[in-house]
């Protein structure tokens, strides 16, 4: 990865994890589902014109179906789940908690697709709900059925994005990732419109808020997808999706510096074992097979000398 790619990988980091920054401050006063249908209608509007800018193919009569389920998916409910958590969540929180999705992508992978969980995945998994639970345990937060509740929310919001990754590695295979970002974002606009009305805005929203919402859509979601489809290209995915362990780090820090929020021990601590626990399953941390295995013939062959 050269210098270039490196810088864009940082930027990239820096714009989801201040995604939860913005969520936290606009959630109150919009509320969820607004919020996140104006997160969602601005990055399609924006995504679409770079598209055709581009003179890119939408594939939208063959697709249709496919972009929409993505969408609902990948978008419209696990950022409204995350942002109704982070109604009573720190930002911090509700980014580490949301580095477990490759954790749930794995689960979802070995049950749809019979892709084997291997030792590392395992202990992954198994790293991932221990940390979990020093979150969950040892959080902060005032313990109450609401904060338990809003963890739960953020928990089933990474769920989401595991079955998304699944799905789209089954169904939309061989579609261009842009036209997958630009046409997931109409269909999860489309997907919330209906549901706008029902859960109306809070309060009259302030111009930090307007400003934090247009940097939601247009950075942290438009620009965000076209630096990690870009990274995808220059660096594959493997190391691309190096992401995931980068974006907590700053959701912790732009709560800490921007809004005054607490970093704790259990913090610091369900953070790295949730990671590690996602370094496992990626294939970023491995144990050796071949150490694996020569420990294992070691072990029969002293079973047979006795």
């Amino acid at each position: 990865m050269n210098a270039k790619d490196g810088a864009a990988l940082l930027v990239l980091s820096a714009l989801w994890g201040g995604s939860f920054l913005f969520l936290r401050i606009a959630a109150p006063v919009l509320g969820p589902v607004a919020l996140i249908e104006a997160r969602v209608v601005i990055a399609g509007v924006v995504l679409l014109l770079y598209t055709l800018a581009a003179r890119k193919k939408l594939d939208l009569r063959a697709r249709w179906r496919q972009y929409l389920v993505i969408g609902i998916i990948n978008s419209a409910i696990p950022f409204t789940l995350i942002a109704t958590a982070e109604l009573h969540l720190t930002a911090g929180l509700a980014a580490i908690l949301n580095a477990t999705a490759p954790l749930f992508g794995a689960v979802v992978a070995a049950l749809w697709i019979k892709e084997a969980l291997t030792a590392n995945k395992v202990i992954g998994l198994l790293l991932g709900l221990l940390g979990v639970g020093v979150l969950v345990g040892w959080s902060p937060l005032p313990f109450s059925g609401v904060v338990v509740l809003s963890m739960a929310a953020s928990l089933l919001g990474a769920a989401f994005y595991g079955l998304a990754s699944v799905y789209t590695k089954v169904k939309a295979r061989g579609a261009s990732p842009l036209a997958v970002a630009t046409c997931s974002q109409l269909g999860a606009s489309l997907f919330l419109l209906p549901l706008t009305p029902v859960f109306p805005p809070e309060h009259v929203p302030t111009l930090p808020v307007l400003l934090a919402v247009v940097t939601l859509a247009l950075c942290c979601t438009a620009v965000a997808y076209l630096l990690y489809f870009r990274l995808i290209a220059n660096v594959g995915p493997t190391r691309a999706l190096t992401v995931t362990f980068l974006t907590p780090i700053f959701g912790v820090l732009w709560g800490v510096v921007l809004l005054g929020e607490t970093l704790t021990w259990s913090t610091l601590a369900g953070s790295a074992i949730i990671l590690a626990g996602s370094g496992f399953v990626t294939g970023v941390l491995r144990i050796r097979q071949r150490k694996a295995r020569a420990l294992q013939k070691q072990q029969t062959r002293e079973g047979q000398r006795v």
